[in-house]
């Protein structure tokens, strides 16, 4: 006993020798945040202290400050442990999120996206043709990037985005809030004087943010000599251009236009009577990328109602629609094939100008003129390789509360997310390529079904109080689709599915998949004199994609929050104008993630054979209908303090487990399967992550404001089945990426430069090279490195003055590999600077040895050219693997913001209530890189797990963007 008491005393005591200054009542130190109220799972409101588990909150201004095309690239650098990965498609590409590493093998690692209580469907990337889930990731003609859900939100509409990082976090969520959950909380109505409405436009400029680092020197041409006419060589390994006298061109700058982005947006608020709001909004987003020919639209429009009614107000509904209606022009096609012309540009020979090859080019059905034979104008695929879109979305939800007394309510919320996507292809005469046409409709919708019953009170025993909630949910979905394509038209250029005949080549997939989720919840919360909070939550889960026997699965948490500032305080009624807050928290989940449709039962698919009888044959996979959900288990504790009410401190540790992975396990082909569905493996994620607000000045005139965010993650793959010890998750030729037993998420494995491996010899780790002088390639797969971030910062910076407002940001991904195909095609024709040291093509001689028929080595003397060199080292389509795995390591200035408000005095005889302008650039400078200018945010496959691999992406760009904002 008194060594408990002892213990309590010193809590005080330290309490007061750190702080120094004391007071003796609350109300002599301000605490205007530490109330803060957040919107937690399911609309849930609470107050931040009472929260056990890691949270963060986006505003919505910051994310319209950011003036991202697509809003989840706003993210980046604002959020803890929360990496975005971006395709390198243009601007309607897709974008992915990641929150505490990947924890699948095989499924989709992003959080749930919830706007208003409604989960959004956020696919990324290319569709999946067949009901198998399979996608086209092809190296060389993949399908196109169609973007991702979280693209069609407009950032003027979201009033704050909050992430719901921990398990116990997004445990009510289930199986489908297994990797976090992002909650968008839409604006509302808000009378704020004046007519109520708002009006903003922008103008934005876009031009090249990185290039490939290139050699300057050297022209079209081989082994230093100029090409003959007509030569189907397109390399640059010809002669010197100021000793020819020859002219370089920026081919790259000359192809590429400067995109133009406009975007304006109309708003009206008000309040309808007493307890009545309303908030409408519609935006036009226009974005003429700099990629010639190719467009992006999208027309935003909502209309949000609530309102309190009834007798004592004891009635609360909400009431939303959201239409989008997107179009996308020319999507850029990625890959190594004739579909994708950037590598026609960027590998064009720098003493030709691209612009000479434009005229005449830019009509459909005119035949493509290049600087070689078979070649394939780049201005000729803009406009005559096509492709457009048009996706029509519709979120709807409708909620209505009834509060019983001042502790019983019930409510229940109603919500659809909808859209049909219709999209078609379109290749002309004139080229190598064959006269193509494609086309598809997509329908998909969402509906959910939740009703809830709540009951909470304070001081229900003593100083004890608490709340409980218990839910009841309902979610379908259903994804129709149908694609057509023909790589033979029968009437050229008349593209039309009734255009073609029984021997062309005819692709007719059709993809209907349904889902299922019934489920019942609940949320207990228990205080104690408003200090000490202690959360639990359980949720069963009954999926449609499992067997009857399975089919049930089971979600708790467990989280508690100790606010120590206000336990002392209570207690022996101590405060400090020092500590002004501190919590302690911990937290403890179940969740995980069930199967996707129709991968429980083995079926059979028809087809017929060339004389029209009707064939059964077997899928590639073997399923096993006693297969489990996948289970993620969470640990995470933390600390949060604030300092003299303007330095607040966030430190969290996770650890997270995730088992009963779902994977495809090879088999042996003779089986008849490819692969068979089982439950193995185990990933493991644990980091630190760090949050730092501070307001370094605070006047009436000037303000500093700084806020910075720092995660370490540690990844390591567990454990897989008995029988493998690397899964594969993706891979390219002679790269391949897998989770490795032991080794971090995503390692990296292809060829390695053939090296003397005998530590005891006097020539190990030289090059081993052939009797020509050239290196060689290893037989084998090696590994070499891995695709997992060691580390995400974010630094933003924010000052204001008078009427002026400066703030920038600065954010940067520490750690990791990817390899680059870009570079490794650039070095091939000669263009890489590394082709051409310091300028200059001399021979040289390899520090390396030759290894001898009886044994042994010998020096190698043997001198050889560049082109020899470079072309040994690129051999085959992406050469030996470890020249061109890069550190995946940068620091760059993301955005830099410039604002003036004007004085409301000016306005004081107009309508007008607020008038501001704004500059805004992003991708402002790349601090430090060792990628040789390809940017190492730019992803080859985004919906793949293999995320550490690049492919001839299209550059990324830097934007500058005018804006004027208008209160009415």
């Amino acid at each position: 006993m008194n060594r408990t008491l002892l213990k309590i005393g010193l809590l005080p005591s330290l309490f007061f020798c750190f702080n120094e200054l004391s007071a003796q009542n609350t109300d002599s130190t301000k605490t205007a945040k530490i109330d803060e109220i957040v919107v937690t799972a399911y609309g849930v409101k609470k107050e931040k202290k009472t929260l056990g588990y890691s949270f963060q909150d986006v505003k919505g201004q910051a994310l319209v400050d950011a003036k991202e095309t697509n809003v989840t690239n706003a993210l980046v650098g604002k959020v803890a442990g929360l990496q975005v990965l971006k395709g390198g498609f243009g601007p309607a590409s897709s974008s992915r999120i990641n929150l505490r590493g990947f924890n699948s093998l095989r499924g989709d690692s992003q959080p749930l996206i919830v706007v208003d209580g409604v989960p959004l469907s956020n696919g990324m990337g290319v569709k999946a043709k067949q009901n198998n889930g399979n996608f086209n990731n092809d190296f060389w003609n993949p399908d196109l990037d169609m973007g991702n859900g979280l693209n069609d939100i407009n950032a003027d509409d979201i009033e704050s985005m909050s992430v719901l990082k921990g398990g116990a976090a997004s445990a009510l969520y289930g199986a489908r809030g297994g990797n976090g959950v992002i909650l968008i909380t839409t604006k509302t109505g808000k009378r704020k004087g004046g007519l109520g409405i708002n009006y903003s436009t922008s103008l934005g400029f876009e031009t090249i943010f990185m290039k490939p680092d290139l050699q300057k020197s050297f022209g079209l041409g081989l082994n230093g000599i100029a090409n003959p006419s007509n030569s189907d060589n397109t390399s640059s390994w010809g002669p010197s251009l100021s000793e020819s006298g020859m002219e370089r061109y920026d081919n790259l700058n000359n192809f590429f236009r400067t995109g133009v982005n406009s975007q304006h947006t109309l708003n009206f608020q008000t309040n309808l009577g007493e307890g009545t709001s309303l908030y409408t909004s519609g935006t036009y987003l226009n974005d003429n990328s700099l990629i010639p020919n190719s467009r992006f639209e999208r027309f935003n429009f909502m209309a949000k109602m609530n309102s309190t009614f009834g007798a004592q107000k004891r009635w609360t509904s909400e009431v939303k629609v959201q239409y989008i209606s997107s179009k996308a022009k020319n999507r850029p096609s990625g890959g190594r094939g004739d579909g994708n012309y950037y590598s026609n540009i960027l590998l064009m020979p720098q003493n030709i100008n691209i612009r000479d090859y434009r005229e005449g080019q830019t009509q459909n059905n005119v035949k493509s003129n290049w600087i070689s034979p078979n070649g394939i104008n780049p201005y000729w695929s803009a406009y005559n390789s096509l492709n457009a879109d048009k996706k029509d979305r519709v979120l709807l939800n409708a909620y209505l509360k009834y509060q019983f007394n001042d502790w019983l309510s019930a409510d229940v919320r109603l919500g659809t997310d909808f859209y049909a996507l219709n999209a078609d292809a379109k290749v002309w005469t004139g080229s190598s390529r064959r006269n193509a046409y494609a086309t598809s409709n997509e329908k998909f919708y969402e509906n959910n079904y939740i009703a809830s019953l709540t009951a909470k009170r304070d001081n229900l025993f003593g100083k004890w109080g608490g709340s409980v909630s218990v839910y009841g949910q309902m979610m379908e979905s259903r994804t129709n689709a149908l694609y057509f394509s023909t790589q033979n038209l029968i009437v050229p250029n008349v593209f039309s599915v009734n255009n073609t005949s029984d021997l062309a080549g005819m692709a007719n997939n059709e993809v209907d998949l349904r889902k299922k989720i019934n489920s019942v919840f609940a949320a207990v919360e228990i205080n104690y004199d408003g200090y000490w909070f202690i959360n639990a939550t359980a949720r069963n889960d009954w999926s449609s994609t499992l067997d009857i026997v399975n089919r049930s699965y089971y979600y708790p948490s467990v989280s508690t929050s100790l606010v120590v500032t206000e336990m002392l305080n209570k207690l022996n009624g101590s405060t400090s104008k020092v500590l002004t807050f501190a919590k302690l928290r911990a937290a403890y989940a179940v969740t995980g993630g069930s199967l996707d449709p129709y991968e429980l039962y083995n079926t059979y698919k028809l087809s017929a054979d060339p004389t029209g009888h009707v064939i059964l044959g077997r899928e590639k996979v073997l399923f096993d209908q006693n297969l489990q959900a996948e289970m993620l288990k969470t640990f995470e504790v933390g600390v949060d303090l604030k300092f003299f009410n303007r330095l607040s401190l966030d430190v969290s540790y996770f650890n997270n487990n995730a088992t009963k992975q779902l994977i495809s396990l090879p088999m042996n082909p003779l089986s008849g399967y490819e692969s068979r569905k089982i439950n193995a493996g185990k990933i493991h994620n644990s980091g630190i992550e760090v949050v730092l607000n501070s307001d370094i000045f605070r006047k009436e005139n000037f303000n500093w404001n700084i806020n910075a965010n720092f995660s370490r993650l540690n990844s390591e793959v567990k454990e897989l089945d008995g029988s493998i010890s690397k899964y594969p998750l993706g891979g390219y030729d002679n790269v391949a990426f897998f989770a490795e037993v032991g080794k971090p998420y995503g390692t990296i494995y292809g060829t390695k430069f053939l090296r003397v491996e005998d530590p005891n010899s006097a020539d190990f780790g030289k090059l081993i090279v052939g009797e020509n002088g050239l290196p060689q390639a290893t037989p084998d797969q090696y590994y070499l490195g891995d695709q997992t971030p060691r580390a995400l910062f974010g630094l933003t910076n924010s000052f204001s003055y008078k009427n002026i407002g400066l703030s920038f940001q600065i954010d940067g991904r520490i750690g990791g590999k990817f390899y680059s195909s870009t570079q490794s095609a650039l070095q091939k024709v000669g263009l890489a600077a590394d082709t051409a040291p310091g300028g200059r093509r001399d021979n040289f001689v390899l520090d390396a040895v030759v290894s001898q028929s009886g044994g042994g080595y010998i020096a190698n003397t043997k001198e050889v050219t560049q082109q020899d060199y470079w072309a040994a080292v690129t051999a085959g389509n992406l050469g030996i693997t470890e020249q061109n795995v890069y550190d995946a390591t940068n620091i760059r200035l993301r955005n830099i913001q410039l604002s003036y408000s004007f004085p409301k005095s000016l306005f004081q005889k107009f309508a007008l209530q607020s008038a501001k302008v704004a500059f805004t650039a992003n991708n402002v400078w790349m601090f430090y890189s060792k990628a040789k200018g390809i940017d190492p945010e730019s992803v080859f496959a985004i919906n793949s797990n293999a995320v550490g691999f690049e492919n001839l992406s299209f550059p990324t760009t830097r934007s500058y963007l005018f804006t004027i904002t208008l209160g009415f």
